[in-house]
């Protein structure tokens, strides 16, 4: 269940700076809550997953699906470059995650 949670913990890390990334440039007060709502999430999610994961695990775990998914997100919804070099390291990224997954 704990790695239920952290994926969980990852995907509303993407939430909230996807929000966070709206909140910007649109400055409304609905945006803002939203992210604060999507980090809470995550921190939330990613506090239940600590009860039993390794703490440097689970948090790599958790970045590399923040990160990962935050560059997907730009590409998609906010015009960001779409080149295969991005493509590649993002790759690495959740390869690496995989790999903790794998090893834990």
């Amino acid at each position: 269940m704990a790695w239920i949670y952290l994926i969980i913990a990852g995907l509303c890390e993407m939430l909230g700076v996807t929000f966070m990334n709206w909140a910007i440039h649109r400055r409304t007060w609905p945006l803002w809550s939203a992210m604060v709502i999507g980090y809470s999430l995550s921190f939330g999610f990613l506090d239940l997953a600590l009860n039993t994961l390794p703490m440097g695990t689970a948090y790599a775990v958790w970045t590399g699906i923040g990160a990962a998914g935050g560059v997907l997100t730009g590409m998609l919804f906010f015009g960001e470059s779409k080149n295969w070099r991005k493509l590649l390291w993002v790759s690495v990224i959740l390869l690496a995650v995989m790999g903790l997954k794998l090893i834990s």
